[in-house]
């Protein structure tokens, strides 16, 4: 069955389809390509999930920063697309084991990190993920409304601290009772381990037990919160078999109701590059650190050949949807259909509709054709809302010329600011009226008599305020 919608204002045959109930989201997993490994035995997980069986899934993170980044949510998206079908989940916060530094991943010890900072970013951390999670289902119900897919209730979201438990722990009583089933062996041949015995950089005790304190964790949860499923990335492969391994060697109920882990795949573009932190490209969830406009283009500048990857990964848009943008798309890549559904839809996850549809005005004016969007739909107040809080509007006096603004702008020399001129690279207005001469009455070129779009070149564009 088709519908006929319309899309950037033309009309296309859409067809519905029903979203993937709770019984098949291992496989809509698969599909969206969220799924690196499974534990065995994978086809009893795979049973559960068809049964209808309500699981609860964790995955931790710890606060090494005072904002999770785009690379952190990709385990996240896994749990959303649970929680949307039923499935409890829990986010855990390593309050404790932030203090001691995961070495997954790692060719060098972390740094340590005062309390006081470790602390804040914890709290910093679960006001993120709570906030992430109630943005997921409000965009989940768009979704669903926009697409008519089938109502599913969603399940509960809990956020836990490990530091809960741990500051409870005596080491002596930790060791007589669960030192016995955890063997050395095993943990030397983790990954995590013997990747950094195999190097020259030394691997401290406290990095060394970083495994046994998520394996305990993973107990924790599994025993007191019937939690039996952890997601991590692949490079948490081995903490997560550590506490699985820890689980059925104590727990009765290991037998009959087993625990799992899934991994999601490194996430990285089409050329290579990896997404994260230690990679140098972080893009912070922190509306105060990343802008919900900067998360806007940062998704907007997608390279064609990951558009399909990252729509399956970063929205909960069907697949039948996203098949349908990407052939949009690809009649007419200049357009840039695929990178605007894509930069929308994350920015709406992430931030809310109202976000998103801010986010999306300011890149239209800044960006757009000149033909594409109607300034005049907004006033000058709203503008200036918009603008501000997408973190790009400036003051400046009206007083200055345009060779004195410029060297204002951009930090150039006087003789640069008129060179710029001179060569016609300078373009004011909503119109893009490109000038030739050093600007002195800005009247013609404002819009509501106090906002300027200036730009240099066709990529650099400043808003200002000419007060």
């Amino acid at each position: 069955m088709t519908v006929l919608r319309i899309v950037n204002n033309t009309w296309f045959r859409v067809p519905i389809r029903s979203y993937a109930t709770k019984k098949d989201v291992l496989q809509e997993l698969r599909n969206r390509g969220l799924i690196s490994q499974v534990t065995e035995p994978a086809n009893i997980l795979g049973g559960l999930f068809a049964a209808g069986t309500r699981l609860k899934l964790y995955c931790g993170v710890d606060p090494t920063a005072k904002s999770i980044h785009l690379g952190n949510l990709v385990p996240m998206m896994v749990l959303l697309n649970c929680l949307i079908r039923g499935h409890d989940i829990v986010t855990l916060v390593g309050g404790a084991t932030g203090a001691i530094g995961d070495p997954s991943g790692r060719s060098d010890e972390r740094q340590i990190m005062r309390d006081e900072t470790r602390l804040n970013n914890v709290s910093q951390i679960e006001k993120q993920l709570k906030r992430f999670f109630e943005n997921g289902v409000k965009y989940y119900e768009s979704v669903r409304e926009r697409e008519s897919l089938d109502k599913v209730s969603a399940g509960k979201h809990y956020t836990v601290d490990n530091l809960t438990w741990w500051k409870s722990i005596n080491m002596l009583d930790f060791l007589a009772q669960y030192g016995r089933h955890i063997k050395v062996q095993s943990m030397l041949s983790r990954e995590s381990v013997s990747a950094r015995l195999e190097t020259n950089n030394s691997l401290g005790f406290n990095e060394f037990t970083y495994q046994i304190l998520q394996a305990y964790d993973f107990y924790h949860l599994y025993s007191e919160k019937n939690t039996r499923i952890q997601v991590g990335g692949n490079d948490q492969w081995g903490n997560i078999t550590a506490g699985i391994d820890l689980i059925t060697r104590i727990s009765p109920n290991a037998k009959k109701e087993p625990p799992f882990g899934i991994t999601v795949p490194l996430l990285t573009t089409s050329s290579g590059q990896k997404f994260g932190k230690s990679a140098g490209n972080a893009i912070f969830i922190d509306p105060t650190i990343n802008r919900p406009y900067e998360i806007y283009q940062f998704f907007y500048n997608t390279v064609d050949a990951d558009l399909g990857n990252f729509l399956r990964i970063f929205t909960l848009l069907p697949s039948s949807k996203i098949d349908f943008i990407i052939q949009e798309h690809s009649r007419t890549p200049a357009k840039h259909i695929g990178q605007k559904w894509l930069a929308r839809e994350v920015t709406h996850l992430i931030h809310g509709k109202k976000s998103s549809e801010e986010a999306e005005v300011v890149s239209n004016i800044l960006f757009g054709s000149e033909n594409s969007f109607s300034i005049e739909a907004y006033s000058s107040e709203k503008l200036m809302t918009i603008f501000e809080n997408a973190g790009i509007l400036q003051k400046k006096l009206k007083s200055q010329d345009l060779t004195h603004l410029l060297v204002s702008l951009t930090n150039c020399s006087n003789n640069e600011a008129r060179r710029k001129i001179n060569d016609g690279s300078i373009y004011l207005g909503p119109n893009r009226t490109k000038v030739n001469e050093n600007v002195q009455n800005w009247k013609p070129h404002l819009i509501n008599d106090e906002l300027l779009l200036l730009r240099v070149g066709k990529q650099k564009c400043f808003v200002i305020n000419m007060s």
